[in-house]
């Protein structure tokens, strides 16, 4: 599964950065020197410490206000305004540097145990997606809408049962870190349901009412998802057998959620179906949606998608045509790492959650 990189607080800076302290005393030593001893630069010295800081360690910023202390004290160096009470000012200057330093290494090393803690969390939530379960090849893509988070407002998890091979992608009302607890309920739910219920329609009624429950007990009245369910045939050929050419036939459910694409050789088209309503509506008697039936053989990839994908917009306002910006790949990982440089290249910057998940049959190679 790909998911968005993130830089932890006080990782290592960039090689050009950490010269810039060196590049900036250079070029004060240089004016200082070309310059008439009438011009003061006194007060361009003083800040290459501070700035020495915010790059370098206690060591490192030690050093650089060092160095600059020792070439103020060569007489052919230091101008004639610059006495030994600026150099002693100078010279503290560097020590409360170094301080500030040790102060920002001390609250970065915080951040990055804080940082470490949550992103474990998150990946508890939202495991990493395996290559392959059972027959199926997966690919999977999550991009959260905060930059620092890992899981947002969707979701998507393929899980191996008795009945087969099943696979949901959803979108909870919400998105960012305040979703995640729903994220992490409908999970869990659908991860029961998957060993429990003998039909897709079962599963849809237990995360809706899990929604349901959930939404009663903060009293939040509009707390729903959208989502997709599919189901494909487990090792052990169940449900949907092979036929001929290895073709099987993949059923799918939809709770209010756009349709998945249908990925070939021949092109990309829309799997046919009639959505229901979405989940945790708290309706009296939930029903859900038929499910819709799906030839798929080895050179068909199912490529179910959230609305952060086909609601993302360009510079003009237009939404990003996902069916007919696709090239067919059958390498799942490859199809959805495509889709998303488009994407991104489409719209500059992607402002929701997005998760792509594609699926292919293996003949059980």
């Amino acid at each position: 599964m790909d998911r968005a990189a993130a830089v932890l607080p006080g990782a290592r800076p960039p090689g050009w950065l950490r010269l810039m302290p060196w590049l900036l005393l250079a070029a004060v030593l240089t004016a200082q020197l070309a310059t008439p001893e009438t011009v003061q630069l006194g007060f361009a010295f003083a800040v290459v410490a501070p700035l020495t800081s915010l790059v370098y360690g206690v060591w490192g910023t030690s050093l650089v206000s060092a160095v600059m202390t020792g070439l103020l004290l060569v007489p052919e160096v230091r101008a004639a305004h610059v006495t030994g009470g600026d150099v002693l000012a100078f010279a503290l200057i560097g020590a409360v540097s170094a301080f500030l330093a040790w102060v920002r290494a001390r609250r970065d090393a915080q951040l990055v145990s804080v940082r470490t803690v949550a992103e474990a969390a998150q990946f508890a939530v939202l495991p990493p997606l395996p290559p392959r379960v059972g027959r199926v090849r997966c690919g999977a893509l999550y991009r959260a809408a905060e930059r620092t988070a890992l899981v947002g407002g969707d979701l998507y998890d393929v899980q191996s049962g008795p009945y087969g091979v099943r696979a949901v992608v959803a979108d909870v009302q919400g998105h960012g870190l305040s979703a995640v607890a729903t994220v992490a309920a409908l999970l869990g739910t659908f991860r029961e349901a998957v060993l429990d219920e003998p039909e897709l329609s079962g599963v849809a009624a237990r995360l809706d009412r899990r929604l349901v429950v959930d939404s009663a007990r903060h009293e939040e009245s509009e707390l729903f998802a959208t989502a997709v369910l599919v189901e494909l045939p487990g090792d052990g050929g169940c449900p949907g057998g092979d036929g001929e050419g290895g073709q099987v036939a993949a059923r799918v459910l939809s709770c209010g959620h756009p349709p998945p694409l249908l990925v070939t050789e021949g092109g990309v088209r829309e799997v046919a179906m009639e959505p229901g309503p979405p989940l945790g509506l708290g309706l009296a008697d939930f029903r859900a949606p038929g499910t819709a039936t799906v030839p798929l053989d080895p050179s068909c990839v199912l490529l179910a998608h959230t609305d952060g994908v086909t609601e993302a917009r360009d510079a003009d306002g237009v939404f990003y045509p996902l069916a007919e910006r696709i090239v067919p790949d059958l390498d799942p990982v490859a199809l959805v790492r495509a889709v998303w440089r488009d994407l991104s290249s489409y719209t500059g910057r992607v402002a929701d959650d997005v998760a792509l998940l594609a699926l292919r049959v293996t003949r059980g190679e």
